[in-house]
Formats: structure tokens, C-alpha cells, sequence
């Protein structure tokens, strides 16, 4: 694993675990010499992930839309900056620069973040290890409501294991650095989508 990409949100949230954890991540990450690909933000979680890999050293790459860089949180003080033209090309130039993902708290924009690259992977249009580093059970809900889903037949239990969970970080690289992608037939292929 050479590159991951953190989801996660542009404020600190109500619980002070959060910040704690998005900044010993980015020094997890900086001291194993694994890259870090963001929303290259100075804001919330994001900036404190991003700055914690850089006081270790660590190389970190932001994406930020362009319309997002005028409102001035881009992080300048990163190692490198990718501007783009819109959300989508964010998260596809996120996905080409990293090995695998995870998913901190955050708001709409993580979770979406998360299940698009969730369905990429269903669709077999990537094996990469996708995990949630589930801060003070942050992610409880979601996991319950992933096991509702597969209860009702809307979601096949091979895919929901797709998700890899843990609240440790070591845990959490671990399992991701051990991933193997299911074996799922390719629904769409990436020159169609």
C-alpha cells in the first residue's frame, strides 16, 4: 500500500476522538510511508489528518474542486495541490492516485464519497480495500442498516463485507493491506461507465 485516500468531513465534529484520531492516522500513515490522498482542505478533519501526516514527514495530496479552492480553504502548505473542475472528476482523480480508501466521520459528502467508491467495487470497477475507522461507534448505524440490507435482499452479503470496520487504526491498515477482492462479476466496465 503506497497511497490511501481519506473521506472525511471539513469540520472537527462535536467530540474531541475525532480530531484526535484523523491526526494520529495521518501519522500512521506518514511513519508506514503511505501517502496521503484528500480533499485537500484546511478545514474539520480534513486539515488535522492532512497537517499530523506532515509534521511526520509524510507526503499528502489534496484534490480540491476549484470552486472550492475561491472560498480559500485549500491547503497550501501540503505537498502537492490537484486542482479539478468538479466533484466527480475529484473523486475519480482520487481514486486513480490511491491503493485503497477510508472513511472517517463526516457528512454527506463522505458518505457519498464512500458508497460511490463502495459501488465502484460492486460493480468490479476496482479491487481496492475501502474501511471506516469508526470513531466512538460514529459508523454503528450504518453498519446496522448495511446488515438490514442484506436481511431484506437488497444487498448481497459478499459486497457488504466489501466494507472492512474497525475502530483502530492499526486494525484497520492491517486488514486492508490483507484484503482480497470478492469475486464478483462485472456488471458495467469502466470504458461504458
Amino acid at each position: 500500500m503506497k497511497s490511501i485516500t481519506v473521506f472525511c468531513g471539513s469540520s472537527i465534529g462535536t467530540e474531541q476522538n475525532f480530531e484526535l484520531k484523523a491526526k494520529l492516522l495521518g501519522q500512521t500513515l506518514a511513519k508506514e510511508n503511505i501517502n496521503l490522498i484528500y480533499g485537500g482542505a484546511k478545514i474539520g478533519l480534513m486539515g488535522a489528518v492532512a497537517d499530523a501526516a506532515l509534521l511526520e514527514k509524510g507526503k499528502v495530496i489534496g484534490v480540491l474542486p476549484k470552486f472550492l479552492a475561491s472560498k480559500e480553504i485549500a491547503h497550501q502548505g501540503i505537498s502537492e495541490l490537484i486542482l479539478v473542475e468538479s466533484m466527480h472528476e475529484r473523486k475519480t482523480k482520487m481514486n486513480d492516485l490511491c491503493d485503497g480508501f477510508i472513511a472517517l466521520p463526516g457528512g454527506f459528502g463522505t458518505l457519498e464519497e464512500l458508497f460511490e467508491v463502495l459501488t465502484w467495487s460492486q460493480l468490479g470497477l476496482h479491487k481496492k480495500p475501502i474501511g471506516i475507522l469508526n470513531i466512538n461507534g460514529f459508523y454503528d448505524d450504518l453498519i446496522n442498516l448495511l446488515s438490514q440490507m442484506v436481511e431484506k435482499e437488497f444487498l448481497k452479503d459478499i459486497n457488504k463485507q466489501m466494507l472492512l470496520v474497525s475502530n483502530d487504526i492499526d486494525d484497520l491498515i492491517a486488514q486492508m493491506k490483507n484484503y482480497k477482492a470478492p469475486k464478483v462479476e462485472k456488471w458495467i466496465h469502466k470504458e461504458t461507465s
